[in-house]
């Protein structure tokens, strides 16, 4: 991965961190000196003061006391001196590790923040670069569809203009999706709820398929014993399973099989869409109902997955998937009981 928008920051030179540590424990060696220096000599005086006014000396101003006092003092001060750098070395050692420790613990954070970024930034180009693609292939077709008319190269039959309105169905169904997936995202998608069969709905979805999966030469079944009605939008419903059943169809070989189930719980309705596909790799699978993931081998804007997510997270499912490589891919999602 190109790293170029985003270099790695490597830790500050270790010299700059030993000089800030002298530095503190100079001020503080320094600051420990003269207050252990300010406690004694005023010890020291109160001491002379008051032995003075007892008469325990020979006179209040004979010096002696505070020429004691001083030679005493300047011994303390030296093991004092002595005691602190010998304390400073593997204080000041602990210090400079952790703050190793944690300086590369923040450039592990700040590297690991900027590769997420790069990626995703990475996925955010490609999506639009899919989306453009799925744009223009439809843009091309009816241009030059169009162009034959005007130009009387073609015939204005139904066979030249059914493809025409083909196209632009595709045009307004990718629009949808973008659209769909902006609202779900920002919580502005306004769902039509309203008493609906989930067994009909399935059973009307997956006829609506069946021609598809007929022409790619597989298996469309269904079983349901989900005889509940919910709360819920039927259309936005509709669309999870076909968006659903129409990836499972894109990974399905021919002669495969794909079975639509749907199951009545206690806590709501779970639908299951299991196809005998290539399945998907590992480190593929938890990423695969991510806005801004596709696998690169996949064709499209990759939006279907990501669509099914928040419209089953706007009625209060979940959706998950397991998959293995080689024996294909379950993915069920639930509704919940209102």
């Amino acid at each position: 991965m190109n790293h170029d928008h985003f270099p790695r920051h490597p830790p500050p030179d270790p010299r700059k961190w030993r000089a800030m540590r002298g530095r503190f424990f100079w001020r503080f060696g320094a600051f420990f000196v003269f207050l252990f220096f300010f406690v004694s000599t005023a010890c020291a005086l109160a001491f002379w003061i008051v032995s003075g006014l007892l008469d325990r000396l020979d006179s209040p101003r004979d010096p002696r006391g505070l020429i004691v006092a001083f030679i005493l003092i300047v011994i303390g001060l030296g093991i004092v001196l002595r005691v602190i750098r010998r304390v400073a070395l593997p204080v000041g050692d602990i210090v400079q590790a952790a703050a190793r420790v944690e300086v590369r613990a923040v450039v592990r954070a700040f590297n690991s923040m900027a590769e997420r970024l790069q990626e995703n930034d990475e996925q955010r180009r490609r999506m639009l670069a899919d989306i453009a693609h799925d744009l223009r292939t439809p843009l091309t077709v009816i241009q030059g569809n169009l162009e034959g008319l005007l130009d009387d190269v073609y015939p204005r039959d139904n066979a030249h203009l059914q493809p025409i309105l083909d196209e632009t169905r595709m045009l307004a169904r990718l629009i949808d999706d973008v659209r769909t997936l902006a609202l779900a995202e920002s919580g502005a998608l306004q769902l039509q709820k309203e008493p609906t069969d989930v067994a009909t709905l399935t059973r009307e979805t997956v006829a609506s398929l069946r021609a598809q999966a007929d022409v790619a030469g597989i298996a469309l079944e269904i079983e349901t014993t989900c005889e509940v009605t919910l709360a819920l939008d039927p259309a936005r419903i509709r669309q999870v399973l076909e968006n659903l059943i129409a990836n499972a169809l894109r990974y399905t070989p021919r002669a495969g099989t794909i079975r639509v189930a749907c199951l009545a719980e206690n806590s709501g309705v779970t639908i299951s869409i299991r196809d005998t596909g290539a399945g998907i790799a590992p480190d593929d699978l938890p990423r695969i109902f991510d806005r801004l993931y596709k696998s690169r081998d996949s064709g499209g804007a990759g939006l279907g997955l990501a669509i099914a997510k928040n419209l089953v997270a706007a009625h209060g499912g979940e959706i998950s998937a397991q998959s293995e490589l080689g024996k294909g891919t379950t993915i069920r999602f639930l509704l919940p009981r209102a």
